[in-house]
């Protein structure tokens, strides 16, 4: 029997497709329990509702993200920002965005 899994950690062969397919991708969970996820987002404007706090960190691509409370603010590849818990964000994706996004 095949398994949805890869390991040592786990990773999901799986894609989790979102917005009508602008956002793709696997979730990986590592030997010491901490999860991530790893994907790309194709350019658009979305709203994202989190359970966990995270960190988005931003491989490569550009784009614009209103926290909860706050203005826009830019980003790029190389950079990261926060997301607290049980709360929502906006994102703007201008340049096809790679991205892990780690689960604190």
């Amino acid at each position: 029997m095949m398994s949805d899994t890869l390991g040592p950690g786990l990773v999901q062969k799986q894609a989790n497709i979102y917005f009508d397919g602008k956002c793709v991708s696997h979730a990986v969970t590592l030997p010491d329990g901490s999860r991530k996820t790893v994907g790309v987002i194709f350019p658009a404007q979305l709203t994202f509702t989190t359970g966990a706090a995270e960190r988005m960190e931003l491989v490569a691509g550009a784009c614009q993200v209103r926290l909860p409370g706050q203005a826009w603010k830019a980003f790029r590849g190389g950079q990261h920002f926060d997301v607290p818990a049980n709360s929502q964000f906006d994102i703007d994706v201008s340049e096809t965005l790679h991205y892990v996004c780690h689960f604190l």
